[in-house]
């Protein structure tokens, strides 16, 4: 309602209880120890999470000689190493409330002649996922509760984040290089990799080093830059009378209903960061701004001289930035638009940078992404003729953050309109023209 939307809508009819229900599957392990245990929800760490590692590890340790049976911290694998690479989770920014994704890399030095079941390194990671988050915390969480369940030599975490990048909506130009995502590395480590420059680190990089992940790139532990949430960037800019005390209100109690507490530290300022991004794509968030400019470039581009017909030349501009907000979920999703046209025979063709505005124009909604591909073809069939094909590729965070759970997905949308729509020739070739699969 504060975005400005009719909420009888029937494509947000039901949008309430599926937010409700992915902010509640994202935090569930949280406030499910929350109630079972009436732990104190107010404090940073929660002793239940220590007690929730103890009974998946207690279960799944296994009696393993080492290399060296007098030795302690030669068991399980060459030199004593274990590493699991490449655990895929996402968690919530504690500072906008939005998911972020993670690759999670841990290994540990067995001791004792134990060794632990693999599986359970992923189980303990899951655990501390499921709570608001920031990433060198997590880190460290995941690091000393391993280290507290499995009494190794030593416990070693990498985490790859990314989190979806917020749009500067308040500037009147579109950089058509912004980045669908921003990243960062964290470590953390306990026992033998306590100290970054000990050997054991040498080996643990040198067995994910293929993985493109480069150890001068990783934040040394307690050293993260706060502001590696975007909506803490001095780039996010809202006018303070546009954040509406309301959807501030209601996005608090959306905090107290998950078992957290608004008031905590980390969080004072989460509810009107959330709400800002939500601002962004009300249903006037640029309209006015972009209105007068698009729809008088459709006159511009017109010339009602001219002859009917189009020229064969195939016009194209491939890998157009694209941010929007899924109207289901109130989930962003990011990635690129395509798109393709023959000019018709009285109209001229379109600059990138006004291709580019279309595509932010409706992004900037709560969208699905069926329809924004078709709102761009319409768009720019006005503008250059009927012949246009329009493409668009994008991750949505929505299949991510809800128990699906399906990383790495990517979703394509296909709007083909005149000669696009009827003669397959023209649509592979334009199809063709689209650059391989990139990272979104």
């Amino acid at each position: 309602m504060g975005l400005g939307e009719d909420v009888n809508r029937e494509g947000i009819r039901k949008t309430p209880l599926r937010v409700a229900k992915a902010l509640s599957e994202g935090t569930r392990d949280f406030f499910e120890e929350c109630v079972s245990k009436n732990i104190d929800k107010k404090g940073l760490v929660i002793p239940g999470y220590i007690q929730s590692v103890k009974e998946i590890v207690e279960g799944a340790l296994f009696p393993e000689e080492g290399l060296d049976k007098d030795e302690v911290g030669h068991a399980g694998g060459v030199g004593g190493l274990v590493i699991v690479r490449d655990l895929d989770f996402y968690s919530y920014c504690e500072s906008c409330m939005l998911p972020f994704y993670f690759k999670c890399h841990v290994g540990y030095v067995p001791s004792g002649q134990r060794v632990l079941g693999l599986s359970k390194l992923s189980r303990v990671t899951n655990v501390f996922a499921k709570r608001l988050q920031e990433p060198q915390r997590l880190a460290n969480e995941v690091c000393s509760a391993l280290h507290e369940g499995i009494q190794p030599t030593g416990v070693a975490i990498v985490l790859e984040c990314k989190h979806v990048h917020f749009p500067d909506t308040e500037s009147n130009s579109f950089d058509s290089n912004h980045k669908g995502v921003v990243g960062i590395l964290v470590s953390s480590g306990s026992g033998a990799f306590e100290d970054k420059d000990a050997d054991m680190w040498g080996d643990f990089f040198g067995l994910i080093k293929f993985r493109g992940i480069d150890k001068d790139n990783i934040h040394d532990k307690g050293s993260v830059d706060q502001c590696w949430c975007p909506s803490l960037s001095n780039n996010v800019s809202l006018k303070n009378e546009e954040i509406k005390p309301t959807m501030v209100t209601a996005v608090a109690s959306i905090l107290k209903s998950l078992g957290e507490d608004p008031t905590r530290k980390e969080l004072e300022g989460t509810p009107g960061r959330y709400t800002k991004w939500l601002m962004n794509f009300q249903c006037s968030s640029i309209d006015m701004r972009q209105n007068g400019s698009l729809w008088s470039g459709i006159y511009d581009a017109l010339d009602p001289n001219e002859e009917e017909g189009f020229n064969v030349k195939l016009h194209s501009e491939l890998n157009l930035p694209l941010l929007s907000q899924c109207e289901h979920h109130l989930l962003p999703f990011h990635g690129v638009a395509h798109i393709g046209y023959f000019i018709s025979k009285g109209f001229h063709p379109i600059g990138k940078s006004f291709v580019q505005s279309i595509v932010h124009f409706y992004g900037f909604k709560l969208q699905v992404q069926e329809r924004l591909t078709k709102q761009i073809a319409e768009t720019i069939s006005s503008l250059v003729g009927k012949n246009v094909i329009v493409v668009v590729e994008a991750s949505h965070t929505c299949m991510i953050s809800r128990g699906i759970e399906k990383f790495g997905s990517n979703t394509a949308t296909i709007a083909a309109l005149g000669c696009f729509s009827t003669d397959l020739a023209a649509r592979a070739a334009f199809l063709e023209s689209i650059p391989g699969p990139k990272s979104l």
